[in-house]
This record gives structure tokens, sequence and C-alpha cells, in this order.
């Protein structure tokens, strides 16, 4: 299918709306043998993608990347650099693959000897390719937090479930053992009756002033800007023209929520495994957050975050307390930690360094065999291992859209908290506020067309 044919077929811009058609990936028309590699597009290429998914996908010889796609002209000529470079390394062959280049994801979902694709792209741009790679047919590895709304993300959930992808979300602690042995000795009781869960991790710096600059002209950026309102370009505000440090948007409100998306994802959706709350949410939340009076970055910076469940456990995120998962029963607590681990070598660095990954009030606790007949959690080695495993067997990864979708609706219901600075009260089956208008008017943000998930019609 050329570009042409497909634009005119899935993009009905006049309407409103995009059209995406089911394109069914090579490996689920029928057995395929196990010499036959899963291609893989990867959609972003920026510090995420560079650092993490793209080495960490292409180090499996179940997998082959095939193609990339990038708003920006300069990154995508590098993710093909990379990619190329890699397989030449591997193979001894020049033109192994030759990385097909897009600099629009839906040519890229087009293809239909792509099996899978990473999206590894800002947070306002998370949902809708999601939604439009699943409907096209393939499986999906989704860097966290999982929406950039929980409207949104309850909406990936569904196309998801009713087209039967494999969608893994990018959370990648839960593969470090330490994690998984601390929950799993929480949920067989080896603390007692667990009451308290704290969780820690920085929140982000205030910035300058920043005055417009000319758009590079390597970068679509009316589209970088998707569904949020159309602002001036300056660099800070974006990602840098000449490094792949951290960029700016993760500090702006517009295009996520700081760093309660950004970094306490990982450690609440960790904390969910061992309170037992995965596939729900808490009751209630409160929160108080610090915010700049200046400059271009708008997102919270030191915060404080307490969340009720049903169950009787309350939590407590906090920007001074170490990154570190701690749970506290009425025998005892146990906590870990990530140790040195970054995902990236520009990742925020907790404010105390963990002596210990693991720890615990008694030392006998850590010793405690789980036995057979006890809770054993879902143990992987790699999370990109374990998603393209699950593409094979279609099996159900160890962090599905579910289990994202309702991690990251915790950050962003305490992030509206924070903002109204008040207590709100969570019905986590409706997945609305109780009683709260205004709170619930923030579930979902207005979409700039053509952009955004508002206009996809499924």
């Amino acid at each position: 299918m050329n570009r042409r044919i497909f634009i005119k077929n899935t993009m009905t811009v006049a309407a409103g709306a995009f059209v995406v058609p089911i394109i069914i990936p090579s490996h689920v028309l029928g057995k395929t043998p196990p010499s036959d590699k899963i291609n893989i597009g990867q959609i972003g290429c920026g510090r995420i993608a560079m650092d993490l998914d793209l080495p960490e996908v292409m180090k499996f010889d179940s997998a082959r990347v095939i193609a990339c796609c990038d708003l920006d002209s300069n990154r995508l000529k590098d993710g093909k650099a990379k990619i190329d470079s890699f397989y030449e390394k591997k193979t001894g062959k020049k033109d192994y693959v030759n990385a097909r280049m897009y600099d629009n994801y839906r040519d890229l979902l087009a293809s239909t000897d792509i099996d899978a694709v990473v999206i590894s792209t800002p947070d306002h741009w998370h949902a809708q390719p999601a939604i439009e790679a699943a409907i096209a047919g393939k499986d999906i590895m989704l860097q966290k937090p999982f929406s950039l709304t929980v409207a949104e993300g309850r909406f990936v959930c569904d196309v998801i479930k009713k087209k039967g992808r494999i969608l893994q979300v990018c959370t990648q602690l839960r593969a470090s053992s330490q994690f998984r042995i601390a929950a799993e000795l929480v949920r067989n009781g080896r603390i007692g009756k667990l009451h308290t869960v704290r969780i820690g991790q920085t929140g982000d710096p205030s910035g300058p002033e920043a005055a417009e600059m000319p758009v590079p002209s390597n970068l679509n950026y009316d589209m970088w800007l998707g569904s949020t309102p159309k602002v001036y370009y300056t660099e800070i505000r974006v990602h840098p023209q000449n490094d792949y440090s951290r960029p700016g948007w993760l500090r702006c409100h517009q295009f996520g929520a700081g760093a309660i998306t950004g970094n306490i994802v990982h450690y609440l959706d960790l904390a969910s495994w061992g309170m037992d709350t995965e596939y729900t949410g808490p009751v209630s939340v409160e929160a108080t957050g610090e915010y700049p009076k200046s400059g271009l970055w708008d997102v919270h910076g030191d915060f404080m975050v307490k969340a009720e469940y049903a169950n009787g456990i309350t939590c407590y995120a906090d920007s001074h307390y170490p990154a570190m998962v701690r749970y506290e029963g009425t025998e005892g607590w146990v906590e870990a930690g990530p140790g040195a681990l970054r995902v990236t070598a520009s990742d925020p660095a907790p404010l105390t360094k963990n002596p210990q990954i693991i720890n615990a009030g008694d030392p006998k606790i850590l010793t405690s065999e789980i036995k057979e007949n006890e809770i054993h959690l879902y143990k992987i080695d790699d999370q990109h291992g374990n998603w393209l495993e699950c593409i094979r067997t279609r099996q159900l990864p160890i962090s599905t859209a579910e289990i994202g979708h309702r991690a990251t609706t915790a950050c962003l219901i305490s992030d509206i908290a924070m903002r109204l600075g008040r207590k709100l009260y969570w019905d986590a089956e409706k997945e609305r506020f109780k009683g709260d208008k205004e709170a619930n008017a923030m579930l979902s943000r207005p979409q700039r067309k053509p952009y955004g998930t508002d206009y996809i019609k499924f």
C-alpha cells in the first residue's frame, strides 16, 4: 500500500477523524517457523529510544528492527544509523537491515511487514499511536506513562482488549528481582497486615523564561505539538537540537504532569504489586506541590501525595523520600530500591543512596522461603524480552495495558489533587471523582484538531 492510498483511506480530515484500517501482521495469519523474526518499527528516536528501547529490543535474536520514525529528521537519521550499525556489527553484513525511515508514524503502521511497534514518544503522543497501532493489527511496547489523561487511557485499554493485541507498558523496574521479592513477601504476610506504603522520587526544577525561536527546518513542530494547544517554539520546550540530554517537554504540563507521571509512576506501579491493587485504584487522594513562580517550566517540584485504598492501606509519595518502595505492616517492614539502576544517564537521582537494594526490619524476612502453595508473582528477567516472548505465545505480559492504565491513573488524579489543593474521592470502577465536577473536567483535555484520540473512529 503506498502512502497516497493509505492517507486517502485512513485520514478524513474534513470529517474531523482518523480512520485506521485493520492490518493483520504476518505472524498471526498462521503458524510461523521458529526461525522467523518479529519485525519491529520504532516510533520516536529520542533519548529513551536511543538509550533504552532500541538497544533492549535489538539484543534479542527473535526481533529485527526494520524501520524507524521521528518528527525530527536529524533524530530520524540518527535512529536509522543506530539500527543499521548494530546489525552490521552483529551480522557482518552492511545492508542486513537498511532500516526504512518515516516522518509520519501512520505510514509506518501501513507497512504489512511490520509486526509490532515500540512507541518512545513524548507523553502527549502515547495514546493516539498506541490506539492506531492496535487497530492496524500491531503489537505494542509503550513507554510510560500510559497516557496524558485518564479518559484517553481508558480508550487505549478498550481498543487493546477488543483487538486482542499484546501491549507491554515500559515500567522496566518490574524486571528487577528485588521489587518482585519484596512484593511477594508482603503479599504472603511476612510483615503481617500491610497498612502503609511509602515511595519517593525527586520533583522537577524550575527553569528560565524562554523567548520564541525559529522552528528548526528539521522539525515538524505542528505535528509534534499534536493534540495540545498551539504555542510558540523554543528549544527548552521541546528537546535539545544538539544532544540527547533530558528534554524540556518533561517539565511542561502541556505535555505531561511532571515527575508524578514521569518517575513516581514506576514506584506506584511497583507498590500496587505489593498492595494487590493493580486493577483498581485509591478511594481518596490528597496532595500538595510546589510550583514555579516564573519560567517556562510549570510542573510541580517538591510534592507529597496521600492515597487511601479500600483495603485499608495508605500510600504516601513524597519527594523527600529516597527512590524506593517501603512496605510497613503490623509485624515489620521491607523495602526495595533501584540501587544504581537508571533508565538513562540523565534520569534524576534519588535524594539519598540506598545502601541495599532490598532491606527489612528483621533480616529473617528476606530469607523466608515462598512455598509452592503461596503467592508467586510474575517473574521476568527483561521486560522487552518478556514482550517479545508474549508476541509469540499470545500470553499476557507482565505490564498489561490495564495495569499501566491504573498506575498512570493514580498519578494523574494525584496531579489533579495537587492542582486543586483539596482532598478528592475517587470511584475506581467508574473512573470518576465523586461529586466533583471541577475535578472530573480534568480527567480529559481539549484536543487540537486534527490530532488526538477524540478524532479516531473505532
